[in-house]
């Protein structure tokens, strides 16, 4: 296992800065080889730091929160821990980076700073949009690949193109799906179906992505049917919403008919770990977040319900796509790309 240094907003969550550290400790004691750089202000991380030998601090004196506007908050809080982590990218000092912040800030930040892959056309270099990527777990046991998440509400067919290439390196370098079958998401499996948008990228899809299946819906997302599915950003967000809000509505449904007499009390009891397994799955822990594809470096977006096993399993998800040369594979994915 080869030695990867990568940096962890302490900042970022739900939840106090002392259990994004916890989740830190956790991350170094389970990776002999990894080195942590950890963005907060000094009052939060120097203690910590000094007390692990691994553990570098980065003092970032300004902190983005969930309120901030995202943009806004990237262009006048240069000393944040969050560009301050994005920038240790550009600048070497790091090779991934890891927060359970902003989504939009960390988007913004990473995009501006670790900077995105470019492509040629005609005579001018132009930067990919980045999408934000995440594995579900499916009915089949497996994971279906899912882009884009809400990174680009508005895109071109030539967008979907490479947000399919980039998702089916993430299903081969992180999930082990060697030939992944990847959908276009829509409104029905027949090719004619769909929006004149998706109609677009259909035969661009048939002719440039390898595995490309055709059209798929939404509930496709948890069948297993397809290792990949891609849509725009907007789209993409809602179908990611209404699936957890669907999740947390029967899981919650579940849990109040099974405490509500005395039989499903037992029940529960009876079937109490079975409960926590399914509700750890839907977590999406296991993989860390959300993983920004497109990006000259890794950069992986957690919940912002901050847990110490999302933390320290984010922080090693982060250095595994590290490891595996994610970076070099998304880009040797599509075709175009330059330095």
């Amino acid at each position: 296992m080869s030695k990867v240094r990568v940096c962890v907003d302490a900042m970022g969550g739900d939840e106090e800065p002392s259990v994004v550290l916890e989740g830190i400790a956790a991350a170094l004691a389970a990776d002999q080889e990894l080195e942590v750089l950890v963005a907060g202000p000094e009052e939060v991380i120097s203690d910590f730091c000094a007390s692990h030998d691994r553990a570098e601090a980065l003092i970032a004196p300004q902190v983005i929160t969930m309120e901030d506007d995202p943009i806004k908050a990237v262009m006048t809080k240069r000393k944040s821990s969050i560009v301050l982590a994005c920038r240790a990218i550009k600048k070497g000092n790091a090779q991934g980076f890891f927060s359970a912040g902003s989504t939009g800030a960390v988007t913004a930040a990473a995009t501006a700073y670790v900077t995105p892959f470019r492509y040629e056309e005609g005579d001018e270099r132009r930067p990919i949009r980045p999408c934000i990527t995440t594995a579900f777990p499916n009915a089949k046991g497996g994971n279906t690949v899912f882009a884009d998440m809400g990174a680009n509400p508005d895109v071109e067919p030539e967008d979907i193109v490479r947000f399919a290439q980039m998702a089916s390196a993430y299903a081969r370098v992180v999930c082990g799906i060697d030939h992944p079958s990847v959908g276009l998401l829509s409104n029905g499996t027949e090719e004619h179906k769909g929006s004149r948008f998706t109609q677009a990228c259909f035969p661009l899809m048939a002719e440039q992505v390898p595995g490309f299946a055709g059209n798929c819906e939404g509930t496709d997302l948890l069948t297993g049917r397809l290792d990949v599915i891609v849509s725009d950003g907007f789209a993409g967000n809602i179908a990611l919403k209404a699936t957890e809000g669907a999740a947390k509505f029967l899981l919650g449904e579940l849990k109040r008919t099974l405490l509500g007499s005395l039989k499903g009390k037992i029940a529960a009891l009876l079937v109490k770990d079975s409960l926590y397994a399914i509700k750890e799955k839907l977590s999406g822990d296991e993989y860390g977040g959300a993983i920004l594809l497109g990006l000259k470096g890794v950069v992986l977006i957690g919940h912002g319900a901050t847990s110490v096993e999302a933390v320290k399993n984010g922080t090693l998800a982060t250095a595994r796509a590290v490891r595996a040369g994610l970076v070099d594979e998304v880009a040797s994915s599509m075709e175009g790309i330059v330095a």
